[in-house]
């Protein structure tokens, strides 16, 4: 089972606006990162020019799975995500609003039975699903966090901050 195209998210740039701006939710088994996206204006972004026209038209979920090298060899990694990704693509539909979810899944989830995999996912999309509805009925935006690069850290120790 996979997550349908328009429901992934495939390049770097996105995985990375992802970790810098969004927020985290801790699970037991993995770390969702999620970020809601605005809507779309009337010219469309993404590709979706033609349906950002449509006022009826919602932009989707995406989500992404990323698994680091220190979890294991390649079979290892490949598994891991293959049984996330199932798991998602089972609850996708709990997730209404225009979010973009990345999970770090953790090598637990190698031991736990997929149900409870599944059930594991199922809540963090929930609790993603309403943190957002919660941060855009009161108005917030979450505050970006910017890493300052070598020559500005060593600026700011020059200067004595």
């Amino acid at each position: 089972m996979s997550i349908p195209r328009e429901h992934r998210l495939r390049k770097h740039a996105e995985f990375e606006v992802v970790y810098r701006s969004g927020q985290r939710h801790f699970s037991q088994s993995f770390t969702a990162f999620y970020l809601l996206r605005p809507e779309l204006g009337s010219k469309g972004a993404e590709g979706f020019e033609d349906r950002g026209r449509d006022p009826e038209y919602t932009r989707p979920p995406r989500v992404g799975i990323t698994v680091g090298r220190a979890m294991g060899k390649s079979v290892v990694r490949n598994r891991i995500k293959r049984r996330v990704r199932a798991a998602v693509a089972q609850n996708l539909k709990r997730l209404t609003r225009p979010l973009d979810v990345v999970i770090n899944p953790k090598k637990v989830v190698l031991e736990i039975e997929f149900q409870q995999l599944c059930s594991e996912v199922a809540r963090a999309l929930d609790v993603v699903e309403q943190k957002a509805k919660l941060g855009t009925d009161k108005g917030t935006v979450p505050v970006q966090r910017q890493k300052l690069g070598k020559s500005h850290q060593l600026s700011a120790k020059k200067l004595g901050k």
